[in-house]
């Protein structure tokens, strides 16, 4: 589980180091991934095993989920790989308020006021950033919110299809569905030999093979543990971020004040919430 949550800490910093527009370097890695993918799903075989709907629900979650690693992209792009990185770990004040919509159940209270605990943190982290930079965190912010989304989503209709197919449909769906908009954007399209080098373990290493290592691992621990690890994203990404790239010469000491405020509010939530649990028992 660490290792999955490592690599996908890992992609920050490669979107960093990859020449390409967020949406085309998205394309690539969604294409290069689905392409893959399909020697094992047998594609001509998913409408009839899992129908129509099915296959409008999964190309649905395909486009929301290449839209928020667009954004996210974009907001590294736009500031840098921390910036990215931590504005992702406020996707639990999203799903505090997304979840009970979605789900059709009364809001949890709890969830939301430890989640609104992020914003003072997303506050200190505006003002540690150089103004030039705020474009990126408003849209990291959105990418947070598009993976609520999608998170919740899936939870709600993702239940006995393989992993694999879920996988190879949204990412085949997401790859059509930004080939529609290649054309509006102009700038580099053809990597080059060392983007070619990163798209590749982005796909295969960071995105194949880490959705492996993380449902294995689910099979023998808790989806508690399984939460708080998956939490840690940002925090080796942004460990990563800080050896790796030039970042901390870009943000002042009120960033990782803030950071630190996000960090202690998401394990917080998910610690009072287990020992909240033991106590109902």
């Amino acid at each position: 589980m660490h290792l999955a949550v490592l690599l996908w800490g890992f992609t920050g910093i490669m979107g960093d180091w990859i020449q390409l527009s967020a949406l085309t370097l998205v394309w690539w890695r969604v294409l290069i991934t689905s392409v893959a993918l399909a020697p094992f799903i047998r594609p001509r075989a998913l409408l009839a095993d899992l129908g129509r709907k099915q296959l409008l629900i999964f190309a649905g979650l395909g486009v929301l989920v290449v839209l928020h690693w667009v954004t996210f992209y974009g907001a590294i792009k736009l500031a840098n790989a921390s910036v990215g990185l931590i504005c992702l770990a406020t996707t639990s004040l999203w799903s505090s308020l997304i979840e009970p919509f979605v789900m059709r159940r009364p809001v949890n209270w709890f969830e939301t006021s430890v989640g609104l605990l992020i914003l003072p943190g997303i506050y200190l982290i505006a003002d540690g950033v150089d103004p030039g930079m705020t474009d990126g965190i408003i849209v990291g912010l959105v990418s947070a919110i598009l993976v609520s989304f999608f998170t919740v989503y899936n939870k709600k209709y993702v239940e006995k299809t393989d992993p694999l197919r879920i996988v190879f449909l949204e990412l085949g769906a997401g790859t059509l569905f930004l080939t529609l908009f290649l054309p509006f954007f102009g700038g580099q399209f053809w990597p080059s030999p060392v983007d070619w080098m990163w798209l590749v373990i982005l796909a295969l290493l960071c995105t194949i093979f880490t959705n492996w290592l993380f449902l294995r691992a689910l099979r023998e621990l808790s989806a508690f543990a399984a939460n708080l690890t998956v939490n840690l994203e940002a925090v080796y990404g942004i460990l990563l971020a800080y050896f790796l790239l030039d970042d901390a010469k870009e943000l002042e000491p009120t960033f990782y004040v803030g950071t630190a405020v996000i960090i202690v509010a998401v394990f917080g939530y998910a610690i009072a919430k287990r020992v909240l649990r033991g106590r109902a028992k």
